[in-house]
């Protein structure tokens, strides 16, 4: 770890907002902040910032604040954040050989709503697989980082290619359907109830909840690393 051009994820210090810095009523599907878009089916509503605070080190966050309520989650309800890798950007990762590497996903956290949530990667090529861990915000209003990694995948090739490698999946809210089943860190054969599996929060069930995310890596390695900063023209560039 440590190298230049470590992290997978473009823009995950929030700092580029080409679509703009507010979305209200976010519809599912729709891109924010640039490479994070929403995905919902629920009776809630939120509304989606650039917003200006973040843990030392970071000027900005993506914070999703819950504009309107939904107190009972149906079972195939759910809020998520989410982001897409293109495939030919995860070859060094090898999965589908012997040698596929071992990967971590860090990235800073806030919110008022403290509980066990669920972080789910999906590969799409070569027939869905995944991998789902959870993390906890253990203090209300503070910035935490989390660190989850992931098992190489020695069967599971990644097509080289600008279709989706990985789908990443931060939950907010999941109903029954896709929290019933197991964690893994090892990707499985693709299970509705493993998507979220162990995910505990309702972000929704209050108008006075909200989450932020910032710092986004994604590396090679068992080891979170520090977050690697770039120019700001280098992400736009990316983006």
């Amino acid at each position: 770890g440590g190298t230049a051009n470590k992290n997978f994820i473009i823009n995950g210090n929030m700092s580029v907002a080409q679509r703009g810095t507010s979305f209200t009523t976010v519809t599912n599907n729709e891109y924010t902040l640039d490479r994070f878009n929403y995905r919902k089916s629920n009776d809630g509503e939120v509304t989606i910032t650039q917003d200006s605070s973040g843990p030392d080190g970071f000027a900005n966050s993506l914070k999703v604040d819950v504009t309107t309520a939904d107190t009972s989650i149906a079972a195939g309800q759910f809020s998520i954040l989410e982001y897409n890798v293109e495939a030919q950007d995860l070859q060094r990762l090898a999965f589908g050989t012997s040698s596929a590497k071992n990967f971590t996903l860090s990235f800073y956290v806030k919110s008022n709503k403290t509980g066990t949530y669920a972080v789910n990667i999906t590969q799409t090529d070569n027939s869905a697989k995944q991998a789902t861990l959870n993390y906890t915000i253990n203090s209300a209003n503070t910035w935490e980082r989390k660190s989850l990694t992931f098992t190489g995948d020695t069967s599971g090739v990644i097509n080289d290619d600008n279709g989706i490698g990985f789908l990443l999946y931060w939950w907010l809210t999941a109903g029954t359907t896709f929290s019933s089943g197991s964690t893994s860190a090892s990707f499985q054969t693709f299970a509705n109830a493993d998507h979220a599996a162990g995910h505990a929060v309702n972000l929704l069930d209050s108008t006075s909840n909200e989450w932020f995310i910032t710092g986004v890596q994604l590396e090679v390695g068992q080891n979170a690393t520090e977050f690697e900063h770039e120019p700001f023209e280098r992400t736009l560039t990316k983006c």
